[in-house]
């Protein structure tokens, strides 16, 4: 049987070596000229780095499983360093440990980073009645009416805020930290339910929470691609996937170059507002759906500074940063210091990136590069007195990249689902359903995968259509 896939991202990659695995004769179609979507590796003064996305989420099992799979398991790191940072209030305030996503479980590892009417407050919480959450409530909302506002803004907004480039009190807690939306529901109060989704955390005392890979976490994809390749798929890149039409018992996929594709099966991995635009003429209620996912823009800005010119490096593996300060810059990597591979390249290279842009607020992602390496640097220069001129930078803009999971985003995406269920030969899957990492859109790039597989009729394999 064959399948084609639309979307050449980490999601669509996933799917079509799954596929493949399954015995399906698969064509990967993908818009761009190269493999990958957020995931990009680049150069900055001689020095490979990540231009997107940089690290796996050890805890879980998907993305470490695909990228042994593909012949890079000896190539995966831990960071070198931790200690990352909060810079709040002007200054850096090291990272609370006994929390999940910024929520904590005892107010005692909070001092010296919040004021002490704020950590008085956190220690109310086991005294409140419980709170209903319901079918999906706010993370943010829920939060401040449980511990205060001060521990969103200055704690869970950068943390989970940053994640998503978003708002936390837009945010369904169910969708982005379902392990603490279950633990809620279970226990009198939110401390004990931070305990609780603590205790069920996969990773054992001395492992990793993170992963990288020698060369980039850019080189899975390359990696999936070339795997895919070896074992019978056809890989086009360069031409965007326009229309989607009916054509008897399969589906009939037009290409911007003019070109016509025709399988039994489609996977669709695109970004929402692509995706939706495919399936309008078919399941008008998912398109809808997918129309209705918000998104945030974000700009990553690398420098690459002489160390020599350096009065001191900066310490740990990076920082914080929360939107109530007003900063420029949401986030820094000291990129150099936090993975081996990159540092071993040209020991006389510094290398730190920097985080730009947040949801509903776009102006600074659209400014000319040079503007926004300023804007890089004089955050840097008064969070960690990097003041020297870098010898090169790379700006890498991610338009429309990050989908924002409202509340109510879980259902949302069951009401997707259900509409493009109902089309025979039809799945889909990416970043705008389950999860923004990797191993979430691993994840569900193999369950779409796999239905589709389970639905599909018997038969001989049938010839792509051109």
């Amino acid at each position: 049987m064959h399948t084609i896939v639309i979307g050449g991202g980490i999601s669509g990659l996933a799917a079509a070596q799954r596929l493949l695995a399954s015995g399906m004769r698969v064509t990967l179609v993908e818009g761009s000229a190269r493999w990958g979507g957020k995931l990009r590796r680049g150069e900055i003064a001689g020095v490979r780095t990540d231009l997107g996305a940089e690290s796996l989420l050890a805890r879980r099992p998907e993305a470490i499983d695909l990228a042994r799979e593909v012949g890079l398991g000896a190539a995966l790191r831990p960071p070198a360093v931790g200690g990352a940072a909060i810079w709040t209030g002007g200054s850096l305030r090291p990272m609370p440990q006994g929390h999940v996503m910024g929520v904590p479980d005892s107010p005692a590892a909070l001092v010296g980073l919040l004021s002490d009417a704020a950590i008085a407050r956190i220690a109310q919480d086991a005294q409140l009645p419980p709170s209903e959450v319901g079918e999906d409530v706010s993370l943010g909302e829920y939060v401040a009416d449980r511990m205060g506002e001060e521990v969103v803004d200055r704690l869970v907004e950068p943390l989970l805020g940053g994640v998503y480039a978003g708002d936390v009190r837009r945010l369904s807690m169910r969708a982005t930290v379902p392990q603490l939306f279950e633990a809620v529901r279970r226990e009198p109060s939110l401390l004990a339910a931070v305990r609780r989704a603590r205790g069920q955390a996969t990773s054992r005392p001395g492992e990793p929470v993170f992963l990288g890979i020698d060369g980039g976490v850019g080189t899975l994809p390359e990696a999936v691609a070339a795997h895919c390749a070896e074992a019978g798929g056809t890989l086009l890149a360069g031409s965007a996937a326009t229309a989607l039409r009916r054509d008897g018992q399969g589906w009939t996929v037009t290409l911007e170059n003019g070109r016509e594709l025709t399988a039994p099966a489609v996977l669709i991995a695109l970004p929402a507002g692509p995706a939706a635009a495919l399936l309008a003429p078919h399941a008008p209620e998912a398109a809808r759906e997918l129309r209705g996912i918000e998104h945030a823009s974000m700009a990553l800005v690398s420098l690459a500074y002489r160390r020599v010119d350096l009065a001191r490096l900066p310490r740990g593996s990076g920082f914080l940063v929360p939107a109530v300060d007003g900063r420029d810059v949401k986030a820094a990597t000291f990129v150099t210091s936090k993975w081996d591979w990159v540092a071993a390249q040209d020991p006389a290279i510094f290398v730190v990136r920097a985080s730009i842009g947040r949801w509903g607020d776009d102006r600074a992602v659209h400014r000319d590069d040079a503007e926004l390496v300023e804007l890089a640097r004089a955050d840097l220069r008064e969070a960690v007195g990097l003041g020297a001129r870098p010898v090169e930078s790379v700006v890498t803009r991610w338009i429309d990249g990050l989908p924002q999971y409202a509340v109510g985003h879980v259902d949302r995406v069951a009401r997707v689902r259900s509409a493009v269920g109902r089309l025979p030969g039809v799945a889909i899957c990416g970043a705008a359903f389950d999860g923004v990492g990797i191993p979430a859109c691993v994840a569900g790039a193999r369950e779409a995968a796999r239905s589709l597989t389970a639905t599909l009729p018997p038969g001989p394999a049938a010839g792509a259509g051109e």
